[in-house]
């Protein structure tokens, strides 16, 4: 680092690496892809390494004035300069490292000297040397300007840190001069154009380069002249614009312009108009007066018949508001129902499955019946053609008699087991394909009058209809009615009753069954009034604890509905029936029963 002084007195550091372009090679200025590579890391102190950037040549050897005249050993083969962190090679010549970066860049690389070809791990670095060549006496490097130090060549960064002859750029950044550093505090005081100097008006510091431009433009304390050239001939600038206010050769208009005058004069003159127009600038104010008043009446009528119209609009926003929430309400309920219809698809999807493969199984069974059929057939064929000749047979045709009869038992027992089990899947298939997972059941009772008269003649009481559940993991449930009534409406009344079964779920379940029960009777006519009756579980009662049998014991209405009511109405269509039952609140009208 140098020291110098500014104008002020201030001291000012001036870093080497900023003030040594003499010491940059024009190379410098090259791309680094210009420039060979280093080989060999470098062990001799670099500009990384606290060594001022400019001390060390970008390539070749150093170009310093010797006291001495180098010897030859210190001179590179190549630039034929001082060596600058030296290499030698197998043959024993020396090279800068720049010089022999270049020579082993090109093909099949030789030693200028010897023309002995060269390898890059047959190089090292020459300690011995380096040591040397940086203990040799030179002269300052500002000797041109008559410094006459002498000093070994490692030791010139530390003396041009604080040469009074090494040429240094100004310390202020926006000037470009150079100068030697023993000339700093002149060129601060007296030269520098980017000195600091003070506005005489104002005291404001700045660059000396902005004080004119600071004086034309914005110095509040600069005198200017009045541009209406008054009686005032200099005024600081930041009173000008007051001035222009009481200026008497300002050009200003009448203050009633706003009313209608259009006299616009000096303001000087201004006192003597308004003092002789006085009377036309009142009837000026009457008549805006007057305007204003009529305006006002105007606007008074247009909010009078706003204000009629008010009451009708607020009333008219209270029904829309009303209908949005109505709105609002359908649009939710249409949201839940389409929620419910996309849970009982989704339940309806996985039903449909189970009876796509039931109905599979169910092939499969009756192909294998028919298969059984096909060979019972032939057997009974061979049988009664063994009888045929059996009778004027041997004993052997009666032994081959009876193994076939053995076999045609065996076929008909197991022909009946299939036949039972061909039943079974029946039933369960329709029993899938009926069955509800929504907690709603639509009964259809086809032949009304034959199963009425069964009931009559006591031959079948009761029916039972299909199951339905709450859910596909949920309760399972099934309705029960006596079409001749039961207790105390056998003969007058069809009773209805809900009967709660034993599911595959019920571990799961909560018990006992606490679910709203709705029964219905359909009305088949275009009036729709369904007649119907609900009920809540009562939680004591046995017909509603998880079953330990097929079924619980049944609940309902024994005069759920007169048979005269039945018969009369339009609750009969095409000699059948509807009864829903819902295992929860029920959505559809009612009507009470009598």
């Amino acid at each position: 680092m140098s020291a110098g002084r500014s104008a002020d007195g201030r001291e000012v550091q001036i870093p080497l690496q900023q003030v040594a372009p003499s010491l940059i090679s024009p190379l410098s200025a090259a791309p680094p892809s210009h420039r060979p590579a280093n080989l060999w890391p470098s062990s001799e102190p670099t500009a990384q390494q606290g060594v001022p950037a400019g001390f060390l040549p970008l390539h070749g050897g150093f170009r310093d004035h010797f006291v001495e005249t180098p010897e030859a050993k210190y001179c590179c083969e190549a630039c034929r300069l001082v060596l600058c962190q030296p290499r030698q090679t197998e043959c024993g010549h020396r090279f800068c490292n720049s010089c022999i970066c270049d020579i082993l860049s090109r093909p099949n690389p030789v030693c200028p000297a010897d023309m002995e070809p060269l390898f890059r791990d047959k190089i090292f670095k020459d300690v011995c040397c380096h040591r040397e060549i940086m203990s040799l006496k030179v002269y300052c490097r500002s000797e041109a300007n008559g410094c006459q130090e002498q000093m070994s060549l490692q030791q010139i960064p530390d003396h041009l840190n604080v040469c009074p002859f090494f040429e240094v750029p100004c310390p202020l950044g926006k000037c470009k001069e150079r100068m030697m550093r023993k000339e700093i505090p002149d060129h601060l005081s007296w030269k520098c154009k980017q000195r600091e100097t003070t506005c005489e008006f104002c005291s404001t510091k700045m660059p000396l380069t902005d004080l004119q431009k600071h004086k034309d433009t914005v110095c509040p304390a600069f005198p200017v002249m009045c541009p209406n050239h008054c009686s005032f001939t200099s005024l600081p600038r930041s009173e000008l614009s007051g001035h222009q206010h009481d200026c008497p050769k300002a050009q200003v208009s009448c203050q009633f312009h706003r009313y209608g005058c259009m006299f616009k004069g000096l303001n000087q003159d201004m006192r003597q108009h308004e003092s002789t127009f006085a009377a036309e600038h009142l009837k000026m104010m009457a008549n805006r007066n007057l305007s204003l008043e009529n305006k006002v009446e105007d606007v008074k009528g247009e909010l009078m018949e706003r204000y009629k119209v008010l009451p009708a609009l607020s009333s008219r926003l209270s029904e829309l508001e009303n209908q949005n929430e109505e709105l609002r309400e359908k649009n939710r309920q249409m949201e839940q129902k389409l929620a419910t219809m996309q849970k009982l698809m989704s339940s309806h999807s996985e039903k449909l499955l189970e009876v796509e493969l039931e109905l599979h199984s169910l092939r499969l069974l009756r192909d294998e019946m028919e298969s059984l059929r096909g060979t019972l057939e032939s057997v009974r064929t061979r049988l009664a053609a063994l009888e045929q000749g059996g009778r004027g047979g041997s004993g052997s045709t009666t032994h081959t008699l009876a193994s076939l009869e053995t076999q045609l038992n065996r076929h008909d027992d197991m022909l009946s087991v299939h036949e039972i089990r061909l039943a079974d899947m029946d039933l369960r298939f329709q029993v899938l394909e009926t069955a509800s997972y929504n907690g709603t059941l639509i009964w259809k009772i086809r032949d009304y009058k034959r199963r009425k008269q069964d009931a009559v003649a006591a031959k079948t009481l009761s029916l039972y209809s299909q199951p339905f559940y709450t859910g596909y993991f949920g309760y399972k449930m099934c309705a029960r009615v006596y079409l001749n009534g039961d207790g105390m409406g056998k003969g007058t009344h069809l009773s209805l009753f809900f009967v709660v079964m034993r599911g595959e779920y019920d571990a799961l379940l909560p018990w006992p069954f606490k679910q709203k029960v709705t029964l219905m009777l359909m009305d088949q006519g275009p009036s729709r009034k369904h007649l119907g009756d609900a009920f809540k579980p009562d939680p004591n009662s046995s017909s509603f604890r998880r079953p330990v049998a097929e079924m619980n014991i049944a609940s309902g209405c024994p005069l759920f509905v007169s048979q005269n009511v039945l018969e009369t109405g339009t609750y009969i269509k095409d000699d059948t029936i509807f009864i829903k039952v819902r295992g929860v609140s029920c959505g559809l009208q009612t009507t009470p029963m009598y």
